[in-house]
């Protein structure tokens, strides 16, 4: 799957070269947005967007040499839509699977955000019109659903802590052990059984090496991203490792 999504950022990138227009992908997963992350070559303006800061599924736009980031407009390559549920208050899953009842790819669609009997959805314009006309009913609830300019969209806040530890190697069972505050027996246990991702996928390895920048979850303990490692060291030589994690 990597493969055939390189093979595709590589095709937009040459288009964007060739044509002096902006291309872009369709909605990609937080693993795809982190393996193009890892690609995006040298020179390369590549710019990501799902609609509202701190988006987990975002579009990739490769931008031409004439155009400056500032200069993009993303009401121009996705929608917002707000879903207002009649006496009822339909969860995530249910607006999802609504949505792809009618016939709309996952792809075609960003983040949905929740609040009460409201829904946000972000879009490609090319389902948009699909959706207003053909999306009347979530779960058991009737629904009206209009478009939003993306800055009137309620961005959620994402409330955050640090936590900071030691490890006497930046490896993938120690780091995991003090960002969930288990043993490290149990987070070598834990990565054994698939339990563990590095960077959204399944990481086997409990020696595999961590940096700055990576994000680890663990299967019932939630996500985090290191945010420094190495910078400084006790006196025994361990490495301090600084963690963000939700709230």
């Amino acid at each position: 799957m990597e493969t055939e999504l390189l093979r595709r950022a590589e095709d937009l990138l040459r288009r964007a070269e060739r044509s002096g227009t902006l291309t872009h992908t369709k909605f990609l997963s937080p693993a795809e947005v982190h393996a193009l992350e890892q690609w995006s070559r040298a020179g390369a303006q590549l710019r990501f967007c799902g609609g509202y800061p701190g988006a987990e599924r975002r579009i990739a736009c490769f931008l031409p040499d004439w155009m400056e980031p500032e200069e993009l407009d993303m009401a121009d390559y996705l929608c917002a839509l707000e879903i207002h549920a009649r006496f009822g208050a339909p969860g995530h899953r249910d607006v999802l699977g609504a949505v792809l009842g009618l016939g709309i790819e996952r792809e075609w669609l960003g983040d949905i955000l929740i609040d009460g009997e409201r829904a946000w959805l972000f879009c490609l314009p090319s389902v948009k019109e699909h959706l207003l006309r053909s999306l009347v009913k979530v779960g058991r609830w009737g629904v009206r659903v209009r478009e939003l300019p993306l800055s009137e969209v309620p961005v959620p806040q994402r409330l955050t802590t640090e936590l900071r530890f030691t490890v006497s190697s930046p490896r993938l069972d120690a780091v995991c052990a003090g960002m969930f505050r288990i043993s490290r027996t149990a987070a070598a246990q834990a990565v054994a059984q698939g339990l563990v991702q590095l960077n959204y996928q399944e990481c086997l390895k409990p020696d595999a090496p961590i940096r700055p920048g990576d994000i680890l979850s663990l299967r019932g303990k939630g996500r985090g991203r290191v945010t420094a490692l190495g910078d400084t060291q006790t006196r025994k030589g361990r490495l301090y490792v600084t963690v963000e994690l939700p709230k």
